[in-house]
Order: structure tokens, then sequence, then C-alpha cells
């Protein structure tokens, strides 16, 4: 029955279409035809221009709305020295197209309503005409040869690569899925060699050539990336695996980082971070809280941060490939510098992947000394006698023999040059050991180590009647025999200061 019924509505439904159908062409044999064709065609020209006019208000307004958060407008003024280039190059090239885009909207829908059907009228055929294939043909031409050429002018500006005689920061970015290696120049500014030969999974993950003496201050940074303002900045591009993109919109700097095909940018950051801040402070949005879920949260100005971000699909975990970077004054990039330990010295220094094993590195020498003086005036400065023993902690020797080993020159030496500057200074070398075996062995082995350290002062000039050695075996531990730690504390050699 119910199947019956909706047949029967489905018949009643086509009846109706048909009979309106009738209708309508009785209404148009009535009305004539022509005459309900023209108002079709008035009435789709009228929407035609109507439409015309609000897509163009439309459009021209959201431009004007949205342009504090388009790069080059509003707060976002380029923060690098070459981007104002790029950003004229956007904007000679948007006027351009705008004007353009303009007068053909307008022309396009005015010619639907000025050249709708009517009576009389009739279309006009045209073949060729020289004049507009001479105009539309000479005026594009001009345009695009201003717009090419400004382009030119602009990309040997920004490309062109720096020389040896250059003053520059240059550092190395490694894009890979999904993240940066930022490899930064230590004190030296330079950075060490590379060879794809060594790269090892979980060892040397860039294959960095630590036997360069240049990749011994290198150093890997693992979260932010900090730069110098007012510095020529080159950033070496490559990848690991697939395409990436190294961008970093503020500063205009957009390159692809290609496995196997390196490539670079130069800029230099005009803006720092803070600077950058209180431009978008004088905003309105970006006074509203960061989260919007938390009024109380810090406004969007005080949590901007410049970002490094990949600019090219590369995988799933594309997102996470974002990296603060802070540009900060040479003054405090200069002491963020001084805090930062090298890669090498951090990972790779007396590991068995380490190519200076058994050597000591200019760096080292160097600090060895300086501490070695600072412990020095510690102890002449001291009224307290227990305060005036130094540990001489690089003095080191051959395996249960008195001989001195090689490295421990370097201190020795340190230790010649600040007695000689200290000629009125006469000291005590004392040795001990261990209590591993024989006691009288051990007296014996601490005051042979002490004598010998005696000798080699004496051998570099310094006064017999300044110097005095004593052995003291295993009676003075500072650590615990019970414990490998503690019986490697107690085999030293000190120094006490008797006069000054």
């Amino acid at each position: 029955m119910t199947g019956l019924i909706a047949f029967l509505i489905i018949g009643l439904l086509a009846v109706i279409v048909v009979q309106i159908g009738k209708v309508s062409d009785l209404a148009a044999k009535i009305r004539g035809e022509e005459e309900v064709a023209q108002q079709n065609n008035d009435r789709t020209a009228f929407w035609l221009v109507a439409f015309m006019v609000v897509f163009l208000v439309l459009g021209t307004a959201s431009m004007y709305y949205y342009k504090d958060v388009m790069l080059g407008y509003g707060p976002h003024q380029s923060a690098s020295e070459h981007g104002f280039l790029i950003d004229g190059l956007f904007h000679s090239t948007l006027i351009v197209t705008f004007i353009v885009f303009f007068i053909t909207h307008v022309l396009l829908f005015w010619y639907g309503y000025k050249y709708r059907m009517r009576e009389g009228n009739k279309a006009q055929f045209i073949s060729h005409n020289n004049t507009i294939e001479l105009i539309w043909t000479v005026v594009p031409a001009i345009v695009l040869t201003f717009l090419v050429v400004k382009g030119l002018v602009a990309w040997n500006e920004i490309m062109p690569d720096l020389g040896p005689e250059d003053e520059y920061l240059e550092i190395e970015a490694t894009g890979y899925q999904f993240g940066w290696d930022i490899r930064h120049p230590g004190n030296d500014g330079k950075l060490g060699t590379k060879d794809f030969r060594l790269i090892k999974p979980g060892v040397n993950t860039l294959g960095i050539d630590w036997a360069d003496d240049k990749s011994i201050d290198d150093i890997i940074l693992q979260e932010v990336i900090y730069l110098p303002v007012d510095t020529t900045v080159r950033v070496r591009i490559t990848s690991k695996d697939v395409l990436h993109n190294f961008y970093l919109p503020h500063f205009r700097v957009k390159m692809d980082a290609i496995p196997g095909l390196p490539t670079y940018f130069i800029f230099k950051p005009t803006t720092t971070t803070e600077e950058y801040r209180q431009q978008l402070r004088e905003y309105p949005e970006w006074n509203e809280p960061y989260d919007v879920t938390d009024p109380e949260s810090l406004p969007r100005w005080k949590a901007f941060e410049y970002e490094l971000a990949c600019a090219e699909l590369c995988g799933k975990g594309h997102y996470s490939m974002r990296r603060i970077l802070k540009i900060v004054s040479k003054e405090e990039y200069n002491d963020w510098l001084a805090g930062q330990e090298s890669t090498y010295m951090t990972t790779v220094r007396g590991k068995d992947n380490d190519p200076r094993l058994g050597q000591l590195l200019d760096i080292e020498i160097k600090e060895r000394a300086k501490e070695l003086k600072a412990d020095f005036a510690n102890a002449l400065a001291s009224e307290d006698v227990l305060d005036k023993t130094i540990l001489l902690k690089h003095v080191f020797y051959n395996t249960g023999s008195a001989a001195l080993s090689d490295l421990s020159k370097y201190e020795l030496d340190n230790l010649t040059n600040i007695m000689k500057a200290n000629s009125n200074v006469k000291v005590e070398l004392g040795g001990h050991t261990d209590s591993q075996g024989d006691d009288v062995s051990n007296l014996s082995l601490s005051q042979n180590r002490a004598q010998n350290v005696m000798n080699y002062l004496l051998n570099k000039g310094l006064d017999s009647s300044r110097l005095n050695f004593t052995g003291y075996g295993e009676t003075m531990p500072i650590g615990d025999n019970g414990t490998d730690e503690g019986r490697e504390q107690n085999r030293r050699t000190e120094l006490r200061i008797v006069s000054q």
C-alpha cells in the first residue's frame, strides 16, 4: 500500500512539472519569447555589474584589513639589510598586477553589461587589428622588462658570494627529518671540514673531520640560535636526506637545502629580537594574550620570537623543524659565545673516535697555564698555612715508575715561568702515593717522583736554593684508598710555598 501511495505521489509531481512547462510556454507565447530573453539578459547583466562592485570592494578591503599580518607591511618590516630590496620588488609587482587585475575585471563585467542583447544590435566580427595587437604586445613587454630588470638587480645585490677579504660570520645549517643541525664556529670564526665518509650514526652524524684544527671549537647548537646584529652572516645550507628549505621569513631568507648539493645565503640582521618586539607593541592586536585560553599569559609582542622554519613539505613531522633564532647585540653575542663549550671538547675529546688521543691541544695548554697561575696567586695571597699547598694537577708519571710522562712538561714549564716571575718564593715539592704495595716502596717511589720534578725545574734554570723535595708515601691520603677514584686522587704531586 505504501509503495502504491509513493508511486502515485511521484506520478502527480511529474504531471505538475509538465503542466508548469506548458504554462511557461503559453506565457512566453503571450508575452513574446524575445521579450523574455531580453529581460533575462538585462537581469544577468545587472547582477554581473553588482558582483563586480562587491568583489572589487571586498577584495581591496581585505588587502587593507590583513596588511598588518603580511610580510613587508604594518609591523612586519624587513629585519635584514637586503630584505627591503625583496619587499620593494614585491610591492612593484603587486602594484602592476593589481592595476591590471582591477582594469580587466571592470572591463570584463562592464562589457557584459554594455554589450548585452538588444533589439537591432548586431555583433561585429574583427578578424585582425594591428593597433590592438601592438598595444597588448608592447605594453606587457615593457612592464615585464621593468619587473625582470628590477628582479635581476636585486638578485645580483643579494646573491654574490663573499671573498676571503670580507668580514663575516659563517654558520652551517643541515636539514634532516625532522630538525636542523646548526653548526657554529667558535672563537676562531671558522667552520671545520666535513667529509661524508666520516659520517657515523650516533657518533659523527655530520661527518666532521675532528683532525682539522678549525673543528676543535665548532659548536653544534641544540636549541636556540644566536646571531649578532649588524653583522654579515653567511649560511651554508645542506641536507642529510630529502629536500628541505631554510626559511627565515622576517629576514627574507629562503633557500633550498638539497642533499649532495650545498647552497648558501648571505644576510645582515639589522633589528634585534627585542627591537622587533617593541615595533609589534605599537599594534593593538599584538597586545592581546599570547594564549587565548589564558588571559593572564604574556602579550603576543612579548612572546614573539624570530624563527627558522622548513618551507618544504618534507614529511609528517615537517612542523617540528621550527627553531628559535635570537638576534642580540654584539656584546650579548660575545657573552653567549664565551659560555658555549665546543662539541669536540664535550663529546669527542678523550673518546675512542678522538684523533688527538695522547696529545694536548693549544687551548688546553693555555687553560692549564691560566689555572696554575690562578692557584699560585691564591696561595701567595692566603695567610692560612694550609692554603699554601698547590696540587700540580697535570704532573703524571709512567705506570709504576718515577719517570715523568711527556705530557707533564707543559705543567712544569708553566710552573717554571711562574717561579721566575716570583723570584723570592721558595717551595717544597711533595710526592704522594696510594696504599697499594709495600710501605717502604711507596715512600721511595714518592721521593723519587718529587726529586724528578725538582730536577726538571733545576734543568729549566731555577736556583736550587729555592727548591726542596720530600716523599710522603701513603701517609697523607686525600681520597679513599678503597676505591679506584680515591687511589687516583692519592697518587699526586704537590707544591707547598715555604717562604715568599
